[in-house]
C-alpha cells in the first residue's frame, strides 16, 4: 500500500532497523533481553524516529496490548480522565505489561500533563507510558522526573548511511561526485531522517537522482528571499514564501535556520548588518518552540529584518 512513499516502505519495524547513537543502542537491546522497559521519554527534532521506537517496543520488544494516543490532537484534560485511566487501570488479557504510547507529548495542556503525573503512579504495575515530544522544555519536570530520558537524536554517520542504504535498494545510480553532494545534503537536513528521506525521493527520476536540485532550490529561494526583504518589500515576500510552502516543507523553523545560514556565509554583507541580522533571525528562531502560528513568528522576522 506504501511502497510508492519511501517513509513508510523503509520504515523500522525491529530495534535493528532504526538509526540509533551506540549508547542508546546498547540500553534498548538491554530493554529487549529482559521484555521491560520503564516509563519512558523520548525527545528530539521531528523526523528522527521517536514514535517508530515506540511502536517497536510495544509490538516486537513487549509484544504487549499497547494504545496510541495523538496527544497534540487529544490535549485536553478529559483524554487522560477517559481514554487514559480507562486503559491503564485493568490488566492486559495475558498478565502481561500494557503499554500507553503519548506522541507528541509536549502538545498536552497543564492541566492534561499534571494529571498524567498520577496515573502514571498509581498503574505503574501494570501499565508503562512512552511519551515523546520534540521539545523537553514544554513537558513539567514532575512527568520528566518519572520517566527515562533519552534524546533520539542519531549520529550523522549513521544518517548518512540509511540514506545510501535506501538509494541502494532502489537501484539509484550516482557518480563519486553525487555521492559526495549526497552527503551535503544529508548533512544539511540533518537531524531530520524523515524529511531528508522525502525530499530525495522527490529528486530521483529514472534511477538517477537530480543532486543539483537538492541542494540548489532553497539556497536560491532563501537568497531571493533576503534581497526581497532588503527591498523594504516584506508584505511581498510574505506572499512569496505562502505560495512555495512546498520548497521547505512548510517547516517555518527549519526556514529560519537557513535563513540564519544564509546571512553568516555571505561576506557581500556588511558586518554591522549581519551580526545585527543573525541576532534577529536567532530570536525569532528561539520563539518559534513556543508560537502558536510558525508562519506569523517567520513574517514578523521578516518585517524586523527591513
Amino acid at each position: 500500500m506504501f511502497d510508492n512513499l519511501w517513509v513508510e516502505k523503509y520504515r523500522p519495524h525491529q530495534l535493528s532497523d532504526i538509526v540509533l547513537s551506540d549508547r542508546n543502542r546498547v540500553v534498548f537491546e538491554k530493554y529487549s533481553k529482559e521484555k521491560s522497559i520503564p516509563n519512558l521519554l523520548f525527545t528530539g527534532n521531528a523526523g528522527i524516529g521517536k514514535t517508530s521506537l515506540a511502536k517497536i517496543l510495544c509490538k516486537s520488544v513487549l509484544e504487549c496490548q499497547y494504545l496510541y494516543i495523538n496527544a497534540s490532537d487529544e490535549n485536553g484534560i478529559d483524554t487522560i480522565r477517559t481514554k487514559v485511566n480507562n486503559f491503564s487501570r485493568t490488566k492486559s488479557f495475558d498478565g502481561n505489561l500494557k503499554c500507553i504510547i503519548l506522541d507528541e507529548t509536549d502538545g498536552l495542556s497543564l492541566d492534561a500533563q499534571r494529571a498524567l503525573r498520577n496515573t502514571m503512579e498509581e498503574h505503574s504495575a501494570i501499565t508503562r507510558f512512552i511519551l515523546t515530544a520534540n521539545y523537553n522544555h514544554r513537558i513539567i519536570p514532575p512527568l520528566q522526573s518519572r520517566c527515562q530520558s533519552f534524546d533520539l537524536t542519531p549520529p550523522l554517520k549513521s544518517s548518512i548511511a540509511r540514506v545510501y542504504s535506501i538509494l541502494k535498494q532502489e537501484n539509484v545510480e550516482m557518480s563519486q561526485e553525487e555521492t559526495d553532494k549526497l552527503k551535503q545534503f544529508v548533512s544539511a537536513c540533518y537531524p531530520d531522517l524523515r524529511k531528508c528521506i522525502n525530499e530525495i525521493q522527490k529528486n530521483v527520476i529514472d534511477n538517477k537522482l537530480a543532486i543539483d536540485n537538492l541542494i540548489k532550490v532553497k539556497d536560491v529561494f532563501i537568497e531571493n528571499l533576503y534581497k526581497i526583504v532588503m527591498q523594504g518589500l516584506a508584505m511581498k515576500a510574505r506572499k512569496k514564501v505562502i505560495e512555495n510552502e512546498h520548497v521547505f516543507n512548510g517547516d517555518y523553523t527549519e526556514l529560519l535556520r537557513a535563513l540564519f545560514d544564509y546571512i553568516y556565509d555571505h561576506d557581500n554583507i556588511k558586518s554591522e548588518k549581519k551580526s545585527e541580522h543573525m541576532l534577529i533571525v536567532s530570536e525569532h528562531l528561539y520563539r518559534s518552540a513556543f508560537v502558536v502560528d510558525p508562519e506569523i513568528n517567520f513574517f514578523s522576522c521578516l518585517l524586523a529584518l527591513k
